[in-house]
C-alpha cells in the first residue's frame, strides 16, 4: 500500500541562505512521512557547494542524477558524476560542490532526519526553472539513470 504519493507540482525549493549558490527541494520529510527522513534533490549552480558539516546520528547518502562533482569526507576527495552515488556514515565530516561546466542535481537522503528538513524549511523560498524540472521529471539525460553500488566513505 502507498502511503505518500507526490507529484512535481507538489515539491517546494528553499536556499538555506539567501546567498547560497545551491537550492534544495524536498520531496519527503518528517511532516509528510512521519517518519524521522529526510529526501530532498539539491540543485547546485556552477561552483555552488555546501559548508563542511557533519551529522552526528545521520547517515546521508548522495546519488548524482546529473553534472560532475566532488564530495570531501574526512579530508579524502572523491570525484563524482551522473550515477555515482556516496553514503556518508554518522560524524563523517563532509562537503559536495559541484565542479563541472552545468548545474550539479544529487538526490539525498537523510536517515534521521537530524532536523534538516527544519532547516531546509527556515530558508528563503526558491524558484524551479525549466531545466530543473526537466530533470525532477526524468526527463532529458537524466532519464537513463542506473543504480550503481555506493562507495561508503
Amino acid at each position: 500500500m502507498l502511503s505518500v504519493v507526490r507529484s512535481v507540482g507538489d515539491y517546494r525549493a528553499f536556499r538555506i541562505h539567501p546567498s547560497d549558490r545551491n537550492r534544495l527541494v524536498l520531496l519527503f520529510d518528517p511532516t509528510v512521512t512521519d517518519h524521522s527522513l529526510t529526501v530532498c534533490v539539491e540543485i547546485f549552480d556552477r561552483g555552488g557547494g555546501t559548508p563542511y558539516h557533519r551529522h552526528n546520528r545521520a547517515d546521508e547518502m548522495f546519488y548524482i542524477l546529473k553534472g560532475e562533482g566532488m564530495v570531501v569526507c574526512d579530508g579524502q576527495e572523491i570525484p563524482l558524476q551522473t550515477g555515482d552515488s556516496v553514503l556518508v556514515r554518522p560524524n563523517g565530516l563532509h562537503e559536495i560542490h559541484n565542479t563541472g561546466p552545468g548545474r550539479l542535481y544529487a538526490l539525498s537522503v537523510m536517515v534521521p532526519n537530524e532536523d534538516f528538513a527544519e532547516l531546509v524549511k527556515s530558508g528563503a523560498p526558491a524558484e524551479l526553472d525549466a531545466e530543473d524540472l526537466a530533470v525532477l521529471k526524468h526527463q532529458g539525460t537524466a532519464s537513463n539513470l542506473k543504480f550503481p553500488a555506493m562507495a561508503m566513505v
